[in-house]
This record gives C-alpha cells, structure tokens and sequence, in this order.
C-alpha cells in the first residue's frame, strides 16, 4: 500500500513523505499492536517500517505471516492466555493453561520467535505467598519444554491501582520473587513503566537494582496512559538511558494510547524521545 492507500485508511495525511528516523542502534524499538486499532496489522507493519523500527508487540500466530512478510518481527507473542484474570497464580487455571502454553510455546519456536506473554491473574482473596506457590507450581509444569524449545514465558507487572484491580503481580518484588523460586533463563518480567509508576515509583532506582529479571518493557505516559512527552510526569529520555546502560538488549515496546490528531507522528515522537 502506497501513501495514498495509508491516508485512506485513516493513518496520517502525507505519511509517506516522512523520512525514516536515523536511530542510534543502542536499544530496539516495538510498539503494542492494540494501541493501533484503526489499522490492520498490515497497515501497522508499514507505519513501522516507515518510522525506521521493525517489530510489533502482542501480536497472535493468525497475524504473524502479515509479519514476515514485511520483515517485521513479533517481539512479544500472546494468544496462550486465558485473560489477564486467570492466570498461574490460581491452581484451578493451571490444567487449562498449561494445555494451552504448552501448544503455544511450538507455535512461537516453530515461527522462530522467543518471547511468549504470561500473566499472574488475580489475587481473589489470596495470600500473596501462596500466588507465588501456586504460580511456581504452574509455572514449572512448562517450564522444560519451553526451555527445550528457546522460548521466554515473561510475565507482566500491571498496576492494580487504576487499571488491573485485584491483579497479583503488581510490584517489582514480587514478580523478582517469582523468578528467584523458578531459577530459570527462560522465565522474567515485563517491566511495564506506566503500570509501575503508579503502583511503586522509583523507575530508575528498580531498573538498575532488578534489571536481570526484566527481559522486556513497556512505556506510557502517567497518568492517563497516553503520550509520553513532557506533559506527563515520567522522563522517558533518562529512564531509556537508565535500561540502555544496564546492557539491555531486548525490546523497547511503545504501549501508550495516542491521544492527539495524528498517532503516527505520537508514535514517531515516541521512538525519538526513546532512542537514546
């Protein structure tokens, strides 16, 4: 699709004629599918492609051809999970999810992808202790065949503050705990700076001291989960400095929602502001 084609689906008047950014190379650049869902994967593979960046965050194996066939990779694999409230930390969701991740980890090693998305699901009442027992136990029921098969299983803190209420794994602590009780290479966090500004603070400060548990990040904006330029109250610039400097070399994922006319040129900023 030319530039005539993207202006019709709705993504930004004279796109094409944006030239891609020169990047510095120091930390690879995704973005979250959902948070463009006036585009097809397609289209997005495209906008990418034109920014100067070639990966998509939570994309599911019916979208991964679109992918390769753009050259873009899919640098956080979902479609295992029962949803955001079920998950590992309740035992009465272990036979369905293990069912479920054990089919998936082939799908993401036979498409020759790493990462696969996992999550902690609610506390329903639960001692946080005993969520970390009943996720370990989960958790190691998969946790050989994903390492036989090179896949990461990467669970994501959210916030239960405002936007996940009741979810389990909502601090640093915690989820570093998890992957201590599992001693795997093949298990570690999202670490999601929006979720985690609002549960704990201290960005930087929990990025230098855990940084060997978080495989993966994510950015938004706080509050309001939208643009992550100066009208917010996160310094993207010195916090990507921060995970540049501890030698990451995993993926940057862009997971704000565009609130301004034109989300291709917030998507655009966004990588420039990270590309540090």
């Amino acid at each position: 699709m030319g530039g005539i084609g993207l202006a019709a689906a709705g993504v930004m008047p004279g796109f094409a004629a944006e030239k891609p950014l020169a990047l510095k190379g120091k930390l690879k650049h995704s973005v979250a599918r959902w948070t463009f869902p006036k585009q097809s994967v397609a289209e997005l593979c495209q906008i990418v492609k034109g920014i100067g960046f070639s990966a998509i965050d939570l994309v599911g194996p019916e979208d991964w051809p679109t992918l390769k066939a753009h050259g873009v990779d899919s640098s956080m694999c979902n479609g295992a999970e029962i949803d955001l409230v079920k998950g590992f930390a309740g035992a009465e969701f272990h036979d369905e999810l293990v069912a479920r991740y054990t089919r998936h980890i082939d799908l993401v090693a036979d498409a020759g992808y790493r990462n696969l998305i996992c999550f902690s699901g609610n506390r329903n009442g639960m001692d946080p202790e005993q969520g970390l027992a009943n996720a370990e136990a989960g958790l190691k029921r998969i946790l050989g065949h994903a390492e036989k098969r090179g896949v990461m299983l990467v669970m994501e803190l959210l916030n239960s503050k405002v936007d996940h209420h009741d979810y389990l794994c909502d601090h640093s602590d915690w989820g570093v705990a998890l992957c201590k009780r599992l001693g795997s290479k093949h298990f570690s966090l999202l670490y999601d700076i929006y979720h985690m500004q609002i549960m704990e603070g201290d960005v930087i400060a929990t990025i230098r001291k855990h940084h060997e548990f978080f495989t993966h990040y994510h950015t938004a904006g706080v509050p309001g989960r939208h643009e992550i330029g100066d009208d917010q109250e996160l310094n993207y610039p010195a916090i990507c400095r921060a995970i540049r400097d501890t030698g990451f070399d995993g993926y940057l994922a862009q997971e704000f929602m565009p609130s301004a006319p034109d989300p291709v040129a917030s998507l655009r900023e966004a990588i420039r502001l990270c590309d540090v």
